[in-house]
């Protein structure tokens, strides 16, 4: 896509995440327990916590949470069924690598698991909207400084799963602190309720 990552601390990924293995324990698995959870296309697109871009109350998600970029996803009306607040879900763009307005394999290290905190403006069907910094870490092709939101644009195909679900009050902080939780490093976390 054109795009140079600045150097620094700022861009630098928070943690390595691995998939889920649903063989452990305290891991994302169908109603059998043997298969994972299915999969579903959307578009997905990014937004920052800034009064233009949310409601008159940007540090505050739909669902009464801290608008952590970290963490936070928001989700199209219409998904509010299956992905009621405090599911975590697993994003994968791969599908719309060759799409000219996405730039997921840019900015993934900045995406990770999501947790669904936030809700969209009725306009949008189908959509996911993952809360990202910021930062101006990246630089185009005409030297133009974007922040991820900027970077990510509209990426149709996107495929989330679902891996668990967390208390609202309870959400961790950092992408480090909720692949613990997914991975069953940490007892917050409610699979498939």
């Amino acid at each position: 896509m054109g795009f140079s990552l600045l150097l620094g601390a700022a861009a630098m990924p928070l943690a390595t995440l691995t998939s889920p293995d649903s063989s452990a324990p305290n891991q994302a698995a169908g109603n059998d327990g043997t298969e994972p959870p299915s999969t579903r296309s959307v578009t997905l697109t990014a937004y920052n916590a800034v009064p233009g871009q949310t409601d008159d109350s940007p540090l505050e998600t739909a669902s009464g949470a801290y608008s952590n970029p970290e963490v936070i996803a928001a989700r199209s009306q219409d998904l509010a069924r299956e992905l009621p607040f405090g599911t975590i879900i697993e994003l994968d763009g791969s599908a719309a690598a060759d799409d000219p307005s996405c730039g997921y394999g840019v900015v993934e290290h900045k995406i990770g698991y999501r947790v669904i905190e936030d809700s969209m403006n009725q306009k949008f069907t189908n959509r996911l909207d993952v809360l990202l910094d910021t930062s101006r870490d990246y630089v185009n092709a005409e030297g133009r400084k974007l922040n991820a939101a900027q970077v990510l644009g509209v990426c149709h195909g996107v495929t989330y799963r679902v891996v668990g679900h967390v208390d609202v009050n309870h959400i961790p902080e950092t992408q480090e602190a909720l692949v613990a939780l997914v991975d069953g490093k940490s007892s917050s976390l409610a699979i498939n309720q």
